[in-house]
């Protein structure tokens, strides 16, 4: 991991490029300090397009712009081909190389996926609702390949540690399946500490996705390299990316 990005540690097959983004290196002010790259948060839309060339052409060499979501803690996925300048989602699948499909987040879950013959890779978002809706199932189903043949990674999200949550979110999990209790932990009357990597980990695993890494990072309580929404309230989003690269060699990125 750099100061400005951090490489998924996965098996990701030949071809396959990822990235995700920590607050450092951009020009936003406080409270957005860094390198936002949201335009709904509050930020000064010429600091987010610049943070936004940076990512581009800076951090890394991007074969294209981000296919930008409209982020509404959904179960939506999007096809590349489908994208539009203004598109409601919370999943974006690629099956071509040259297409970055991107998600948002401050706390919320992001998952990157990908076929382990890189014809296909894919960028979630999920935080509780999205998770608890069935995000991941609508992300692995639509990209319509064997679970089996299938590896994700979970990326920085609010930790176990700190993730307070009400009986209504323990619910809305155990609804979908018993097994869901374990990753919540009584904490105060009516509250839970809730684990969403795990809970992320019981639904690939049901799918039928067991190469799944990552889900080692605390936004929450990393203010250094992370955006925390519950920390902070009014705060910038980190970007987590995946395409496939036509001219690349092996899973990892050049450094």
């Amino acid at each position: 991991m750099s100061d400005h990005w951090l490489i998924p540690d996965w098996q990701a097959p030949a071809g396959v490029r990822a990235l995700v983004t920590t607050r450092r290196g951009g020009c936003s002010a406080a409270p957005y300090a860094g390198l936002n790259l949201a335009t709904h948060v509050g930020d000064a839309p010429e600091n987010v397009a610049s943070n936004r060339r940076r990512l581009r052409l800076g951090i890394l060499p991007l074969p294209a712009d981000p296919l930008w979501l409209e982020q509404v803690h959904g179960t939506r996925v999007l096809e590349a081909e489908q994208y539009r300048a203004v598109a409601e989602a919370d999943a974006c699948i690629a099956r071509a190389p040259g297409q970055v499909c991107a998600v948002l987040s401050a706390d919320c879950l992001p998952l990157l996926i990908c076929a382990d013959d890189a014809s296909a890779v894919a960028a979630a978002h999920a935080g509780w609702r999205g998770l608890s809706a069935g995000m991941i199932e609508a992300c692995v189903v639509a990209m319509a390949i064997p679970p089996t043949r299938l590896l994700a990674w979970l990326g920085p999200a609010i930790g176990a540690r700190v993730y307070e949550v009400g009986d209504e979110v323990r619910a809305a999990f155990c609804r979908h399946d018993a097994g869901a209790q374990r990753a919540f932990v009584p904490h105060a009357p009516g509250k839970w500490l809730c684990d969403l990597y795990l809970l992320a980990r019981q639904r690939l695993s049901a799918l039928g996705v067991q190469r799944v890494s990552g889900g080692e990072h605390c936004t929450f309580s990393d203010p250094q390299r992370f955006y925390s929404y519950r920390r902070d309230g009014v705060t910038g989003r980190m970007a987590s990316c995946i395409w496939i690269d036509a001219h690349g060699k092996d899973g990892a990125l050049p450094v």
